[in-house]
């Protein structure tokens, strides 16, 4: 996995007058936490850190004010509701070689069996534990061929070496669905909805 640089300040200034300064500044507000330290309040460059965060679960090192640098990733991200932009980043601090819990983006190829089946993703992202500097950007699944009523297992994916399951062995991931029955029910379900609003009115 990549690893990204970006050149961290720290600040002093707090809550949302001093957020929306720091904005203003194509800057973002930024926490570095973990490791049972004192939370760092740093702020990174917009757009690097706008372009960083496209891979997911990116690996951040992070150059502090010239003089120290820290390994982290992404923990949580704030954006605005409506227009997008980031307003607030968590980051986790991470050593190399440590052994972090995340989860990855699940990615599907290949067609169905013909017939109209649906492919319901039933988890969109697997979690999973890896080291902290190679940590799988997505897991890749094969639905070639699935017939309805088929189900993908957490443990029928292959991993990344070096990445093992962090959720059930049993968790379904995937699983194929008729869409013909889920119309058959809609209209069973609206006609005995039907049925019994005319009961009431008689």
């Amino acid at each position: 996995m990549s690893e990204v640089k970006l050149a961290a300040e720290t600040r002093t200034e707090f809550g949302k007058g001093a957020a929306r300064r720091i904005r203003r500044e194509n800057k973002v507000p930024v926490v570095l936490y973990g490791h049972g330290t004192e939370p760092v309040h740093l702020t990174l460059p917009v757009h690097d850190l706008t372009l960083a965060l496209r891979t997911p679960n990116v690996l951040i090192s992070l150059d502090i004010d010239g003089k120290t640098n820290e390994l982290a990733i992404p923990k949580a991200v704030q954006r605005d509701a409506i227009k997008g932009f980031l307003e607030h980043v968590d980051l986790l601090l991470v050593k190399r070689g440590e052994k972090v819990t995340v989860e990855i983006p699940v990615h599907t190829e290949g067609e169905l069996a013909p017939g109209g089946n649906l492919l319901e993703h039933v988890l969109n992202t697997l979690p999973v534990e890896a080291e902290a500097t190679h940590i799988p950007e997505a897991v890749t699944v094969s639905v070639e061929g699935l017939e309805a009523g088929a189900s993908v297992l957490a443990k029928d994916i292959a991993l990344p070496k070096g990445a093992t399951l962090a959720v059930d062995a049993d968790a379904v991931v995937l699983q194929v669905l008729q869409a013909q029955a889920e119309e058959a029910a809609g209209e069973e379900a609206a006609g005995e909805e039907a049925a019994g609003e005319e009961a009431a009115e008689a």
